[in-house]
């Protein structure tokens, strides 16, 4: 299984199909990450996806004969959870992953956070430039985590 960013060809913005949710994890009171799967040119990828829990709400609601089992399970998660972060798992034979049918998301990229460096540091010595300028190509590369920017059903016939 491959990360999904790393098949994107470039930072923009794009839609995803045939979703599963392998796990849920709740990061905080605030927030949540949904641990999911999609096929992206025909090869399984896995990636994160931060959402703020009327997000997830929405999400599951949308697992066909599976939303109201999950909706009760998050809901029993998060009246009882004492320590974050909180897992739910669905990748077992008993809680398979959960598919999100006939739904397309359109998904964010994310990148770390930059740090500054103070200029009186002082300046690389020389042949340092070179190695600095690829460890700076590796802290702006984009996360496996993505935001949610929109979630689309389609409606057959």
């Amino acid at each position: 299984m491959e990360r999904l960013i790393d098949a994107l060809a470039d930072d923009a913005d794009f839609f995803v199909e045939h979703v599963q949710i392998t796990a849920i994890v709740f990061d905080t009171t605030d927030d949540v990450t949904v641990w999911a799967t999609t096929y992206f040119d025909n090869n399984l990828h896995f990636f994160h996806l931060g959402l703020q829990f009327p997000a997830l709400d929405l999400l599951l609601r949308l697992a066909g004969e599976r939303a109201e089992a999950l909706q009760e399970e998050v809901a029993e998660a998060l009246a009882t959870v004492t320590e974050w972060p909180c897992l739910l798992e669905y990748t077992t034979e008993e809680k398979p992953p959960v598919p999100l049918p006939n739904v397309a998301m359109k998904l964010a990229c994310t990148y770390p956070a930059t740090l500054v460096e103070d200029d009186d540091e002082g300046e690389a010595e020389e042949g340092e430039d070179e190695e600095e300028s690829e460890d700076d190509d590796e802290e702006i590369a984009p996360h496996n985590i993505f935001y949610l920017e929109g979630v689309y059903l389609r409606l057959e016939p």
